[in-house]
């Protein structure tokens, strides 16, 4: 799943006439990134939710596009704009796509710009037998986060407390039953379109030990103003 519902305030007045999530990084759709390196890692099934100039995003990509030579994808839209008249947040809109999703699925934010990032097969095998609720991708704290999230234990536990903490990457992997009672109250499907963030329902998992992490060190940025944007695109 690629998050692209968001409204990009702090990216005005770009984000007036024009999607975060189709704001260009170095000559493409900042959401083409990650659709682009799922479709590498043989992830071809991709749903994407929309609300703010949402149909701009489907008139860019639509149900199968062709990304390159041999990334041809098949993209569903979860339209939270049409549906509700807004937003759901992360979890509300998880739990509003949760139909169309597997019973283990990616979720990816359209507007974080992490280019040398790989969707392996082998961190789903990972992750499937690993028994977690949830596994997140750390990264070294940026100057607009500088306390962190989340901690990291030596056994690969993410943890509310800890002395170090990190930045979640918005990168992580999530079994369905993450987003059911009694972490989630919201039903399947989110019928009413109830908003609700994701971080609550984290960190009740991870109180049970239900949430693995590492660390990311990679290139990585939440492109979170035009400052960030521009310097992305500005020649080294």
């Amino acid at each position: 799943m690629i998050l692209a519902a968001g409204r990009g305030e702090r990216m005005r007045p770009l984000t007036d006439t024009t999607p975060k999530p189709l704001l260009e990084v170095r000559g493409k759709p900042l959401m083409q990134w990650p659709m682009e390196a799922l479709a590498a890692g043989g992830f071809t099934d991709l749903v994407v939710n929309t609300d703010w100039l949402g149909e701009q995003i489907y008139a860019r990509f639509g149900t199968e596009p062709q990304l390159g030579e041999q990334l041809a994808l098949s993209v569903s839209y979860s339209d939270e704009g049409r549906d509700f008249g807004g937003a759901l947040e992360t979890a509300g809109g998880i739990v509003r796509a949760l139909p169309l999703l597997g019973d283990v699925f990616w979720v990816a934010a359209g507007d974080v710009f992490a280019p040398d990032f790989a969707f392996t097969q082998a961190s789903v095998a990972r992750f499937m037998a690993s028994g977690k609720l949830a596994h997140l991708w750390l990264v070294p704290n940026p100057a607009h986060n500088p306390k962190g999230d989340f901690g990291l234990s030596a056994e690969g536990l993410a943890l509310n407390s800890a002395a170090e903490k990190y930045t979640f990457s918005t990168i992580g992997l999530y079994r369905a039953a993450l987003f059911s009672p009694p972490y989630c109250s919201i039903p399947a499907g989110n019928p009413a379109g109830v908003k609700a963030p994701l971080a609550p329902i984290l960190r009740a998992a991870m109180d049970n030990e239900l949430v693995s992490a590492e660390l990311y060190t990679g290139p990585w940025t939440d492109v979170g103003t035009p400052e960030r944007l521009l310097q992305l695109n500005t020649p080294r």
